[in-house]
């Protein structure tokens, strides 16, 4: 805020206020150089509030506050929009000289509500959510969240007044994942000093169950202990659930129990072999999943275990033997490279017959030190 003053001479100087609806504001008029001449607060009706030390309008609100030869400040209590305006200092020098302060009233936007939430919505539903603030000036910024991350509505603003009216609106279409989300809708404005005004409803979607069927063992045995746990997630819950094997009831409920999802084998036997189905519904539907159990025989899985063993150490050592026999040729086949002829294969290429041929290798051994060749 910028004090306003002319140039030169005997001037007043003030500034202008913004306050919050509610609040009290505080208007100071002063005078750098006077001479003992009064001063004097006006409205913007031009009534006069304060001439010097004097009240001239009747109003609780408003109150002195210093009144000197170089300054008057008045405070204007519990101030309305209606106080809103510009507001005048004079100084009773011929002529008389004036100065002008604007008090901006900031209008505090009410609490938002959520509107447009059906609970529980259904799985697939589009529904719309509008939050609505009233009373803000100037018009509140209203923003969504998905739990903490922001999401983007549409807002509109409507001027009712000297206030504003804003809404914004979120379209969803929601499913499970939405099921116990908080949706919270918060007003922005300059007004809200301490903390934004928000409202937060939480989504409840009902939706058919979905189940899946876990096992605490990988590898099932005779005369050990297995539980097979029924999944399902469903809103309402899909309580109880139905277990069956083969498509009929459990044979076995004295090695076979039963206790809410969980169905247990207290020592699997052969006999416990076979398909076995978890059932789960609400009023949504129905939803099951299957576990094909076969019990080992505990020796016959050692006896493989050994088989296994002795088969992957013969493939082992052929592997290896392999490699070997591979690498000792190649080097072989890398010192002996290239082509030549005996001796008596030299003579033999004109030779008539094999006596001529031996003859002739006889005659080209002295040259033969001119065609060595030599293998490293």
């Amino acid at each position: 805020l910028v004090w306003k003053r002319k140039q030169s001479g005997q001037y007043p100087l003030v500034q202008n206020v913004t306050v919050t609806e509610g609040g009290t504001a505080n208007l100071t008029c002063r005078v750098e150089f006077n001479d003992n001449t009064s001063l004097q607060w006006s409205n913007p009706a031009q009534q006069t509030l304060f001439f010097g030390d004097k009240k001239a309008l009747r109003d609780n609100r408003i109150e002195l506050v210093r009144a000197t030869s170089s300054e008057l400040t008045i405070s204007i209590s519990d101030v309305t929009l209606s106080d809103e305006g510009m507001y005048t200092c004079s100084l009773f020098t011929m002529p008389v000289r004036t100065a002008k302060a604007y008090l901006t009233v900031l209008g505090v936007p009410e609490k938002p509500e959520i509107d447009g939430l059906t609970k529980p919505a259904m799985e697939g539903d589009h529904i719309t959510l509008t939050c609505i603030t009233q009373g803000s000036k100037p018009a509140a910024d209203l923003r969504w969240f998905r739990n903490e991350k922001e999401v983007k509505g549409a807002k509109e603003v409507n001027a009712s007044g000297k206030t504003f009216t804003v809404r914004s609106s979120l379209q969803l279409q929601v499913d499970r994942n939405d099921d116990g989300v908080a949706y919270t809708c918060r007003v922005d404005h300059v007004a809200l000093t301490q903390a934004p005004q928000q409202a937060t409803e939480v989504l409840e979607v009902h939706y058919a169950p979905r189940v899946e069927i876990t096992r605490s063992l990988e590898v099932p045995q005779e005369g050990q202990y297995l539980k097979l746990e029924c999944v399902s997630k469903g809103n309402p819950s899909p309580d109880p659930v139905m277990w069956t094997k083969d498509g009929s009831e459990l044979p076995d409920l004295d090695r076979m129990i039963v206790e809410g999802r969980e169905l247990t084998f207290t020592s699997l036997n052969k006999t416990d072999n076979g398909t076995y189905r978890c059932e789960a519904s609400n009023h949504l539907g129905t939803s099951s999943a299957e576990y094909v159990l076969y019990v080992y025989d505990p020796n016959a899985l050692g006896q493989h275990g050994t088989d296994h063993a002795l088969i992957g150490g013969v493939v082992a050592v052929v592997v290896f033997v392999t490699l070997c026999l591979i690498i000792v040729l190649g080097r072989y086949l890398a010192r002996h490279k290239g082509t030549y002829l005996t001796n008596e294969a030299k003579g033999a290429d004109d030779a008539p017959d094999a006596d001529t041929a031996i003859i002739n290798a006889e005659g080209n051994h002295a040259h033969a030190e001119e065609k060595k060749e030599y293998f490293i």
